[in-house]
């Protein structure tokens, strides 16, 4: 939560259809992917450098959810930190589409596709966001696609409970 002597820079009305928003960089060291994979993802390819370059990947390569959790940081450093987000109802589709390497530099691309108001919660915007993660090479490794929830400006939206279904 931003402290109270921080207003947001971004609301539900910055993220209208159309707008494109570029940032972030992370680089994954060979232990970092070890390591998250020792925790949440322990399959032979992204632990084992022998097991690794048996596999179809060719190499030690980054769990697909270890990306996407630095692709999360990337955007809260990003703009998340900075906006008046609620949340966000889930993500839709979500595809891994080559593999990250130790030493990959990851960046984000994000597109708003959709934004209307919420229907149940006066105050409160639904944002479509499309996010397409490129490798130094400009190869997309990954793509997201889901709703985020923002504050509109100028209102104190009540943000008890979870958003009325169908919204």
């Amino acid at each position: 939560m931003l402290p109270a002597t921080m207003p947001p820079r971004y609301f539900w009305e910055d993220f209208t259809e159309g707008a494109e928003f570029s940032f972030g960089e992370a680089t994954p060291t060979r232990d970092e992917i070890i390591a998250f994979a020792s925790a949440y993802d322990p399959q032979p390819f992204h632990l084992d450098d022998e097991a690794a370059a048996a596999s179809l990947f060719g190499g030690l390569c980054a769990s697909g959810w270890h990306t996407c959790a630095m692709t999360m940081r990337m955007m809260v450093d990003g703009y998340l930190k900075d906006s008046a987000s609620l949340g966000s109802p889930g993500i839709d589709e979500l595809r891994w589409l080559k593999p990250v390497f130790p030493g990959d530099t990851l960046r984000v691309r994000m597109r708003v596709l959709q934004s209307r108001p919420m229907a149940s919660r006066p105050g409160v915007g639904l944002s479509l966001q499309r996010w397409e993660v490129d490798n130094q090479h400009g190869q997309t490794v990954m793509t997201m696609q889901g709703w985020g929830m923002y504050r509109q400006r100028g209102t104190l939206a009540a943000e008890s409970g979870p958003p009325a279904a169908g919204d």
